[in-house]
């Protein structure tokens, strides 16, 4: 297939031309030719901005366009129009984040999702991320109606995630010691390899698959308990954890996701149980997570230093300043450790 990528050189985008090209597939990247422009030697690239530049696309015609780089409705309802003659199917990368509260464990993607009071707005909060990508399908349906293929990953994993969502935890288990384990360790999680995802749209596309799907996992449900200790396995160490409650963490203003990453609080947790019966149904498949763990740990300890990204995540000093008030109040037997 001729494929147009709008992106293409940052982590999702970079690791979809991977897997396309591995399938044999003619690529064209869309981007401004300023993140990672080094990557994909031999593959075509048209500069251009997305946000008003979309006449470089003029008169060419492919056979899918992939979007993982759509954050505004009134950007993606562009690009919508302007291919709507040149590519027979557009995928959009959406994200489980679409729905409306509350979130409904099990939900699967007939969930009613989320509304903006400003539909106009064009900055990207907690408030308005989820809302901003559900007008963005909606815009991608009115260019493409059944022609739109639409995925809905959660927590996108592996190497080359420059978010510190997920590389935290191989770090920092492989470094060992006592480690802070958030809330409670049968908690419920669910994430994806960027690898994984970016195969299995590939093939979304070959089959010309149409429809909306969440894409995460793994197969069978997983705790973050689990989790921790096949990363800890994966990576080596002597790693300890030490299991710190919910409450503890809030009073000492320890924030989910961004500082201790994979840690929901107990009333968002639905959001880490949805269906993906459909994607299954249309054989999603997954990596083992002890070989996205070692990827991802090789990926980062091959970063040069001054190219580290800040990270939200705690720092040892943090962390060693919470486990210590931790035990001073007496209750490391809540969860315990192992």
């Amino acid at each position: 297939m001729r494929i147009l990528v709008l992106g293409g050189g940052r982590f999702l985008g970079r690791a979809f031309a991977d897997a396309a090209r591995a399938r044999g597939h003619e690529l064209t990247l869309f981007n401004r030719g300023r993140t990672n422009p080094e990557l994909h030697v031999g593959v075509e690239r048209i500069l251009g901005d997305r946000d008003g530049g979309l006449g470089a696309l003029a008169g060419r015609e492919w056979d899918a366009v992939v979007d993982p780089s759509g954050f505004f409705p009134r950007v993606v309802a562009a690009s919508a129009r302007a291919l709507a003659g040149a590519v027979k199917r557009y995928l959009f990368v959406s994200s489980i984040s679409v729905y409306a509260e509350p979130i409904v464990h099990g939900m699967d993607e007939s969930a009613p999702v989320a509304k903006l009071a400003d539909p106009e707005v064009e900055e990207i909060t907690d408030e308005t991320y989820g809302g901003l990508k559900a007008l963005c399908e909606d815009r991608l349906r009115e260019a493409f109606g059944d022609r739109a293929l639409i995925v809905r990953p959660g927590l996108i994993v592996g190497p080359n995630d420059t978010t510190d969502r997920f590389p935290y935890w191989p770090r920092r288990l492989a470094r060992g010691g006592e480690v802070l384990a958030p809330g409670s360790p049968d908690a419920p999680t669910q994430y994806i390899d960027a690898r994984d995802l970016s195969a299995w749209m590939v093939a979304l596309l070959e089959r010309d698959v149409t429809g909306t799907f969440h894409a995460t996992g793994p197969a069978e449900s997983i705790t973050l308990g689990e989790t921790l200790d096949r990363i800890a396995r994966a990576v080596g160490g002597s790693a300890r954890l030490v299991w710190v409650d919910e409450e503890f963490l809030k009073l000492q203003n320890v924030q989910p996701w961004l500082e201790l990453p994979l840690w929901l609080p107990a009333a968002d947790q639905a959001l880490d149980t949805v269906s993906i019966a459909r994607a299954l149904d249309e054989e999603l498949k997954f990596r083992p997570l002890e070989e996205t763990a070692r990827d991802t740990l090789a990926w980062e300890r091959g970063l040069a230093s001054d190219t580290r990204p800040p990270s939200p995540a705690l720092k040892p000093e943090r962390e060693a300043e919470l486990l210590a008030a931790w035990r001073t109040r007496g209750r490391s037997g809540v969860h315990g450790e192992t």
